[in-house]
């Protein structure tokens, strides 16, 4: 089996450990092989598994819409009442790669089952902090959900390379990237609906969702037999290896994902600003569906592309390439326009598709660029530099957009530019590609 994969593809990481990989990888692949047909079974693990980036993006997004409630009933400033939503970013982001060695050393469901555990405690914190007006308790109950959260989507992401193979891993990668998307869309308008009942409601419904997704990932998901992980200095010492003979493509492959991120949040960021200022000054219910449109074209992107690429490495490049490029001529377009507000939603969303294209495909190969024993760990440090992304995109295009609108896109047309020009040279996946070594 072992000379039957692309170079490409192999592990690199010595010959006691890929003895110990072909072992686990025989047992996975017939496995997961028998699971990756038709029928209402893999569609309930699709639904399980895609609930996990749900309930991550539900859990920082759907308090978004109470934060001047927040402030005004704690009486705290909007410095303090963005803390909430940083340190869960921050926390997440600290702690993803030691929830990924964690699943590498043990089983996946082992790190994401406590992991949704500790998330929805946390929430459940969280509300009887704002109940009591008890902002400390509050900071420390949403650090402490980031450190829950650390353990569910990137983990996930690593569960499906191990579950799927032939065309079924990609399929259910973009289902979960659809899934991601469809959070987003989701999490402004439930936060409004449940604070409609109490403005503290969004704080206890969050723990409901968490048990849901616990719930369907415990009874739905039946994990492949995990190999035995070497001590912690080999592990270390094969992770380098990793990337010193994959480092080409894949960081590069890393950076395009962390791109993708941040030019999606920074143009929601954009758009939700310009839609509040006049002469159009819509807010509210209307403001939430047009944000929902360039979203919409990332979640049916990403579904479709999902299902589409299965193993052409072929198609996954010629995606990727053509997603960085709709982008960069996306913002290149909005550089020359003048407030039309229609066509500027309508260049966003093609943006948006852009990234649809993208993500599927990267996930896919990324993924299936290693075996399972390195696998968490790298996917939890591409997580992290997508949550980077998520991060730094609206300050970075409220900084820009501050300049000038020309400023704005020129800047982000250079930024997809470069994605494309790295993806282009380095990232060259083979005609058969996510099939992990």
């Amino acid at each position: 089996m072992e000379k039957a994969k692309p170079g490409w593809l192999s592990a690199g990481t010595g010959g006691a450990a890929a003895a110990r990989n072909r072992n686990f990888v025989s047992e996975s692949r017939s496995s997961s092989r028998g699971r990756s047909g038709g029928g209402g079974a893999k569609w309930a693990e699709y639904t399980a598994l895609a609930s996990v980036p749900l309930v991550m993006v539900l859990g920082n997004s759907m308090i978004v819409p109470i934060l001047p409630d927040l402030e005004r009933q704690l009486n705290i400033t909007g410095i303090q009442s963005s803390l909430v939503i940083t340190l869960f970013s921050l926390a997440a982001g600290l702690f993803i790669p030691i929830a990924g060695y964690l699943s590498d050393r043990f089983t996946r469901k082992a790190v994401i089952l406590p992991s949704l555990a500790v998330f929805g405690a946390a929430g459940l914190i969280a509300g009887f902090a704002v109940i009591w007006k008890n902002y400390p308790l509050l900071i420390a109950a949403r650090a402490l959900q980031g450190i829950g959260a650390a353990g569910t989507a990137p983990i996930a992401m690593a569960l499906i390379g191990d579950m799927y193979r032939d065309g079924a891993e990609s399929e259910a990668l973009g289902l979960v990237e659809a899934s991601n998307g469809t959070g987003k869309v989701l999490s402004p308008i439930l936060g409004a609906l449940f604070a409609l009942i109490a403005w503290q409601a969004p704080f206890f419904a969050f723990p409901a969702f968490c048990a849901l997704s616990l719930a369907a990932m415990a009874f739905m998901i039946r994990e492949p037999k995990s190999g035995n992980l070497p001590d912690l200095s080999v592990y270390i010492r094969h992770i380098k290896e990793v990337f010193r003979s994959k480092g080409r493509w894949l960081i590069p492959a890393f950076l395009a994902g962390s791109t993708g991120l941040f030019n999606l949040f920074g143009v929601l960021f954009f758009l939700s600003d310009a839609l509040e200022k006049p002469p159009l000054a819509v807010t509210g219910v209307a403001k939430g569906g047009v944000l929902a449109i360039p979203l919409f074209g990332l979640v049916v992107t990403s579904y479709i592309t999902g299902r589409t690429i299965k193993n052409n490495g072929r198609l996954m490049r010629a995606l990727m390439n053509i997603g960085l490029a709709l982008q960069a001529a996306a913002f290149a377009a909005a550089v020359w326009l003048n407030g039309s507000m229609p066509v500027l939603v309508a260049l966003l969303t093609l943006s948006s598709v852009g990234t649809g294209l993208l993500l599927p495909c990267l996930n896919t190969i990324i993924t299936g660029a290693v075996d399972r024993s390195h696998r968490g760990m790298i996917t939890s440090l591409y997580s992290s530099l997508r949550f980077l992304g998520v991060a730094f995109g609206p300050p970075a295009f409220g900084w820009l957009a501050g300049i000038s609108r020309g400023v704005l896109f020129g800047a982000v047309t250079g930024l997809a530019a470069a994605a494309l020009a790295l993806v282009f040279f380095l990232v060259k996946p083979p005609k058969r590609a996510g099939d992990a070594g």
